[in-house]
């Protein structure tokens, strides 16, 4: 039995109830921070982790309001800037991008500017694509937001940027990982998908057929959420959870779909092992939720963390070849 520290998430969502994030080291820089030349108060969160330099990659960023509403729907402006040492100016500019609202599996899009919504109206994040990172260090995302009713408003999120990522990467060969399935013996369901701890039965079994290994094995293309619905210190997980079970109705001619349940025992704090060789970070911390896209040939073809897509995810399927047999 295998147990590590706490998974943690960014202090600033927790506390406020708001976007699934996934832990971070104790070295890293402060999450959120603003107003930044705004009267609102609108702080910027950043939401995503692992980010590494040389290859374009997702950012993701919440925006929320001191009442814990949300900044929802629409683009807003990102400016990224490398936060200098002693001997440099203060900050460093970078790329700029659009990020676009991706709102969490089920809540209904809206074609708007952004907006001060409620929880329950329009929870997600902004994400930038395409974005490279040439230096490691810690970075600032500069978000601007024309709000309705609000006008133009600013805030900032730092965040590290590593030379090399610390988890699985596209490129990298996937782990043959033998994860729990509804074929495994002496195992509790929970173990399997936590929410048989309150159902008393897998749902979706479909997502808990296959191992990694056995995909990687057979030469299948492999769509495999990392994530625990019940137990998840965010609330994102049971949402990108039913997301990969939506597509696994749609594209099951494309790849096989895997849910991977993060505990082994949540009230002994065990995590399982195929959550630990996948996500956990080298600080002994452990991120989730995720999503990884694995190749016919065993190689990562893409990733996401936090929060993703379901329009994304869907046009890599569909580039997917059919699959024999």
């Amino acid at each position: 039995m295998v147990g590590v520290r706490p998974i943690r998430t960014l202090t600033a969502l927790l506390s406020l109830g708001l976007l699934a994030a996934a832990c971070s080291s104790d070295d890293q820089p402060p999450q959120a921070t603003g107003p930044s030349g705004n009267t609102s108060g609108m702080v910027a969160v950043a939401a995503s982790v692992d980010l590494y330099t040389g290859a374009p990659q997702r950012v993701d960023l919440g925006l929320v309001m001191p009442d814990n509403s949300f900044v929802s729907f629409g683009t807003v402006d990102v400016a990224f800037s490398l936060v200098g040492d002693a001997a440099q100016a203060s900050e460093q500019p970078g790329p700029r991008a659009t990020a676009v609202f991706v709102p969490t599996f089920g809540t209904p899009e809206r074609s708007s500017r952004p907006v001060v919504t409620q929880p329950n109206q329009g929870r997600g994040v902004y994400e930038a694509t395409g974005v490279v990172f040439d230096t490691a260090g810690v970075w600032v995302a500069e978000v601007t937001a024309d709000v309705q009713g609000l006008g133009p408003q600013t805030a900032q999120a730092s965040f590290a940027v590593q030379q090399h990522p610390s988890l699985p990467a596209p490129g990298d060969r996937a782990q043959p990982t033998k994860n729990l399935t509804v074929h495994s013996k002496g195992v509790p369901l929970a173990a399997i998908d936590s929410r048989a701890a309150t159902r008393g039965t897998i749902p979706d079994p479909e997502l808990h057929e296959w191992t990694i290994a056995r995909a990687i094995a057979e030469g299948r293309p492999a769509l495999v959420v990392f994530a625990t619905p019940v137990f998840c210190v965010s609330r994102f997980c049971g949402p990108v959870t039913e997301m990969v079970e939506d597509l696994s109705h749609r594209y099951d001619d494309r790849a096989v779909f895997i849910h991977v349940e993060i505990w082994k025992d949540f009230d002994q704090q065990v995590l399982n092992q195929a959550a630990l060789d996948w996500l956990q970070m080298p600080n002994g911390d452990l991120t989730e939720p995720w999503l990884f896209l694995i190749g016919a040939d065993g190689t990562i073809v893409d990733r996401w963390s936090s929060m993703w897509s379901e329009r994304e995810v869907q046009t890599e399927l569909e580039a997917l070849p059919p699959m024999r047999g």
